[in-house]
């Protein structure tokens, strides 16, 4: 389902049916096959390059008769999308570079050429052939062919385009002499000719489903394969973690051919779930609309609710913003002692604690006694209090934003500010973790062991260990290292990248994520008994900063911590080889104005200097960072917006360092002078 008024309801039904006539239609389009010194040839491999707007979605279920055993719902487009083509290439066998319209058309042209311009090995069945690498461009309107078009058609062998939806009328870019050009009636109307007389063909689980072209945080994109068995690993086991069921509903707001949304979708719609599409634009207006069950989100989207909601509060009047901030603080209170103990359905278990800690030395019986008695005390003593809060204030919030069962956050690290929060309001927040390169969710926290700070238990059929940052060695619980992953999520390698794939792939089929974390002891008694197992994460091995002095520093830390200021938009945290940190920082200049006009120049203030901006942002940092290990010195404060349009933020709204410290080379030497 879409989110607009005009949006359109595709049944599952309905789905299925479009689905085998897309399927066929694909399988009796014009893609070339040759011969090699071998004689030996493969019946029918593909690979494309296929562009989409964030539109559509697709998922493969494990069964004899490929297909018959796909369902699919429609996705948001611009104009709508139709989910049928991204179905029927996977059931061809056919391997999918998907990317969004977002992409520049440099982007794109830099993908197909690594993508393959050369001659490509593709497995089916018992037989091997060579498939010349073409590109099938399959294009959600005229407007995104028209922009594209040219670019492509000028440098990339293209064999056909399929208009999803609009009129070939409306190209205003020529199309080549001798290119074919679909529309969807056509794809369909093709499958139906073959309906009758075509057999369906097997598909290895290990054959390559689709090339993911990673977000590129640290570095260029890279091509992750990714495998059918890749995919449908995350479709057998993420019920464990979400256990959806017909009539559930969900709210998606990323994007579409993102592996994090791929991998959702694919499961919600093997469960016959419904799925809502909405744009940041519209989220808060989807939320109370169709007040989903669930929200698959990353933390970014999580932090914009809980700044929606302070700012709410904020301007209410001063006795309402006096109660209301009063009343989340004790609850905020009260989970924290909450979670000293843990009430059962089955009775009481006393020293089933849920706190967090690396502290392999578990503390004493009486001890943990006497703490867990303490902790009730205080909890009885709180509890009426939250109970009123939960009337007077949070039951409007949750009318406000649905969400009636958990909200899943994944793509991102997830500030604990936030995590508390939600979790004293009464919404679950469920923090996943993983990358692309495992399919991408590896674990993920559940409803009944929802332990803050924590990404969770490793998800069925995954392991997770940490080893030593030097040697390789396992480390024991409790140890801070890098996280390694292996299991059927972990892809298959990197597209013609050999070397980067020994760096993170090792004999032993264990992926390095690069990313530093630990994993929680086991304890018989105490505030951390249930703890055991539970995977933390603390930063990413690349974004450490290491200064002048030796020193290792973490900047999530203090990002985090930084990010929790009204009048900070975005922070990014810089000093490598220098002797103290700063920051590049973009303000929030309505909040600032607001703020100024309390404090520094007077209540008909319009405009700020930049030495006024500097001085107060430098108050706020002081302010929340006093807790944290390192203080941030020098700031650099800028105007222009980290986005997606001007390439200094992931799809997922992470932020791209290295491309940010790069643009602001010559601003940071500066500030260090």
């Amino acid at each position: 389902m879409l989110s607009r008024s005009s949006s359109v309801v595709t049944e599952i039904k309905e789905s299925r049916s479009s689905f085998g006539s897309w399927y066929l239609g694909v399988k009796g389009l014009p893609l070339r096959r040759v011969r090699r010194n071998s004689g030996k040839r493969e019946g029918g491999g593909r690979r494309w390059l296929f562009v989409w707007a964030s539109s559509c979605c697709y998922f493969l279920k494990p069964g004899p008769s490929i297909g018959h055993q796909i369902t699919t719902q429609e996705g948001l487009g611009s104009p709508l999308g139709c989910p049928d083509q991204r179905i029927g290439i996977m059931a061809t066998g056919a391997i999918n570079v998907v990317r969004g319209s977002r992409s520049s058309d440099e982007e794109l042209l830099q993908i197909y050429n690594h993508s393959d311009r050369s001659v490509v090995l593709v497995r089916c069945s018992m037989f091997f052939s060579f498939v010349l690498a073409d590109v099938a461009l399959v294009v959600d309107n005229p407007e995104l062919f028209n922009r594209i078009a040219e670019t492509l058609s000028s440098q990339a062998a293209m064999r056909f385009v399929i208009l999803v939806w609009g009129d070939k009328s409306c190209f205003t870019t020529e199309v080549p002499e001798g290119l074919p050009v679909y529309n969807y009636k056509d794809m369909i109307d093709l499958g139906h000719e073959s309906r009758q007389h075509y057999i369906y063909e097997a598909i290895n689980s290990d054959d390559v489903a689709t090339i993911l072209y990673t977000s590129g945080t640290t570095g260029n994109p890279k091509g992750v394969m990714l495998t059918h068995k890749n995919l449908l690993h995350q479709i057998n086991n993420l019920w464990d973690i979400v256990p959806a069921k017909p009539g559930d509903r969900f709210l998606s707001i990323l994007p579409t051919w993102h592996a994090y949304e791929r991998a959702c979708e694919y499961f919600i719609f093997t469960n016959g779930v419904e799925q809502v599409y909405t744009t940041v634009k519209h989220l808060k207006e989807d939320l109370w609309r169709h007040q989903p069950n669930y929200l698959v989100s990353v933390p970014v989207i999580l932090e914009t609710l809980y700044n929606g909601i302070q700012k709410q509060i904020s301007t209410s009047s001063t006795a309402h913003k006096l109660v209301a901030l009063l009343l989340i603080n004790i609850s905020l209170a009260y989970m924290d002692i909450k979670r000293i103990y843990e009430v059962r359905t089955s009775g009481l278990s006393i020293f089933m604690g849920k706190f967090l800690t690396r502290c392999q030395k578990q503390c004493s019986f009486p001890v943990a006694a006497f703490d867990w008695l303490w902790a009730r005390t205080v909890s009885l003593m709180l509890w009426p209090l939250h109970m009123l809060a939960k009337k007077l204030v949070y039951n409007k919030i949750h009318t406000a934003i649905g969400i009636s069962k958990a909200a899943i956050s994944g793509g991102g690290s997830l500030p604990s500010h936030v995590d508390r929060f939600f979790e004293a309001i009464g919404v679950k927040v469920q923090n996943g973790y993983g990358l692309t390169e495992s399919s991408p969710v590896a674990a993920c926290r559940i409803c009944s062991c929802n332990f803050l700070g924590s990404v969770g238990h490793p998800i069925r059929r995954t392991e997770i260990r940490v080893v030593d940052f030097e040697t390789g060695d396992v480390l024991p619980p409790g140890s801070k290292g890098i996280v390694e992953i292996k299991g059927p999520l972990v892809m298959k390698g990197y597209y013609k990248n050999e070397s980067a794939t020994k760096q993170v792939l090792n004999e032993g089929g264990w992926l390095n994520t690069g990313d530093i974390g630990w994993i929680a002891p086991s304890h018989s008694v105490g505030r951390s008994r249930r703890c055991s197992g539970m995977v933390v994460l603390e930063g990413r091995a690349k974004d450490t900063i290491v200064l002048s002095t030796g020193e290792n520093v973490e900047p999530s830390e203090l990002e985090e911590a930084a990010m929790r200021s009204t009048l900070i938009q975005q922070i990014v945290v810089i000093g490598q080889d220098q002797r103290r940190l700063g920051a590049i920082i973009v303000p929030n200049k309505d909040e600032i104005l607001a703020t100024a006009k309390m404090s520094i120049i007077g209540a008909d203030t319009s405009e700020l200097s930049k030495e006024n901006m500097t001085a107060l942002l430098n108050e706020e940092l002081r302010k929340w960072t006093s807790q944290c290990s390192f203080h941030i010195g020098p700031i650099l404060v800028i105007d222009e917006p980290f986005t997606i349009a001007n390439g200094l933020v992931t799809p997922t709204m992470k932020i791209r360092r290295d491309k940010v410290v790069t643009q602001y080379k010559l601003q940071i030497q500066n500030l260090f002078k």
